[in-house]
């Protein structure tokens, strides 16, 4: 019986004390410490940080990342051929596709997937200002030795891509009134995460407009293919083919569309090869 008495009396202190505890835990003034406000400066060095040393965390972040390590040398081969060669060798049709192309794709890595991956987005908004810059140098050249008849092709041109890019912007801007309207009555795919009213399947439909200029150049002269250019298009279309089956939403199209890629861009660096140092 002593023992049981002993035992109630440590019982009732322990709650005692648990009760105290509780009541000078509630009623603490004691604020905790505010979120750490790091600015957009800041926040995007974090995410490029977090990017870097959490590459090999997944196969979606290490695809994601050796990608876009490789994509960087898009830009660079647009910067090296416009250091080391004449605007002669630029072609137009890639360079236009090229642009779109980067332009979706920044968009897409550094804004609409996830993880983000702002490293793959900075490599392809580094390759619009380099496409600009041969762009330039290509129009340039052109008016420079094609004389008026260039000049109304050039407007022409500028004229059709006027309406494209406002044919794109009011897509855009109705993309969710479209999407409500034609849902209902067509496959669940219209409104799906990865459906044609979201951004997920139009930048890989750019990368076939660059697998379709690969191909109707196949016989283009080698000393005016970029070694540089389709060596980074090969690679990219290598590492990409699997990015696309570990993002989310799983990219299909994206996968498809580098394969492609890599067939297209391995023809010609092949040619380049093969003439240059074979």
């Amino acid at each position: 019986m002593l023992a049981l008495a002993r035992r109630a009396a440590a019982t009732t202190r322990l709650g005692a004390n648990c009760s105290a505890f509780a009541r000078r835990r509630l009623c603490s003034t004691a604020k905790p410490p505010p979120p750490e406000n790091l600015g957009f400066v800041g926040n995007f060095m974090k995410q490029v940080s977090g990017e870097i040393t959490g590459s090999m965390d997944s196969k979606v972040k290490a695809f994601g990342f050796f990608g876009a390590c490789c994509n960087w040398f898009l830009g660079l081969s647009a910067v090296y051929d416009a250091s080391c060669k004449g605007p002669e060798v630029i072609s137009l049709k890639m360079t236009g596709v090229m642009l779109c192309y980067s332009t979706l794709f920044g968009r897409w890595a550094g804004w609409a997937v996830m993880p983000r991956n702002y490293v793959l987005a900075g490599s392809h908004i580094f390759n619009v200002i380099a496409q600009s810059n041969q762009l330039r140098r290509a129009l340039e050249y052109k008016v420079q030795t094609g004389g008026e008849a260039a000049k109304e092709e050039i407007a022409g041109l500028a004229t059709k891509a006027a309406a494209g890019g406002a044919v794109v912007a009011l897509c855009v801007l109705n993309a969710g009134r479209l999407q409500a309207m034609v849902a209902p009555y067509g496959p669940a795919y219209l409104s799906s995460p990865g459906g044609p009213f979201t951004i997920h399947p139009w930048p890989p439909a750019t990368k076939i407009l660059i697998s379709g200029t690969s191909m109707l150049e196949l016989d283009r002269p080698t000393d005016k293919i970029s070694l540089s250019q389709y060596s980074a298009l090969t690679l990219t279309g290598a590492i990409f083919s699997q990015y696309g089956l570990v993002v989310t939403p799983i990219n299909y199209p994206l996968t498809m569309v580098n394969v492609l890629l890599f067939g297209s861009s391995a023809w010609h660096l092949g040619r380049k090869i093969k003439a240059d140092y074979l």
